[in-house]
């Protein structure tokens, strides 16, 4: 069991990252967002899904902003260009949920 408001991944110098998931099927990751950090623009390399479990992050999907917020689920459709800014003064906590396992995904 893995509760994931403890031992939360915070890094001083980028996002902070953990898996929590890591099967053939299914990767979930935790992503953690100092006030000013960033998940840098990429494709989606899988169908993602972000849950939002803190703060109120943009997420940015092929060049459109979206205003995210605590309990918010957003979807992403793999190879979608996406970025994940936390312009807030509040930390931001969310889950990346990626089925199947990116490995799995045909390019």
């Amino acid at each position: 069991m893995i509760n994931v408001f403890q031992g939360m991944p915070w890094e001083d110098n980028g996002p902070g990252k953990r898996k929590l998931v890591d099967s053939d099927s299914l990767l979930v990751m935790q992503i953690s967002l100092k006030p000013g950090q960033a998940v840098a623009r990429h494709e989606a390399n899988s169908n993602v899904h972000l849950l939002i479990l803190r703060g109120s992050p943009t997420v940015v999907l092929n060049d459109q902003k979206i205003a995210a917020r605590e309990g918010d689920l957003v979807p992403v459709a793999f190879r979608t260009p996406m970025e994940i800014l936390n312009n807030s003064r509040d930390d931001v906590l969310f889950l990346v949920w990626k089925t199947p396992h990116p490995d799995r995904m045909k390019k």
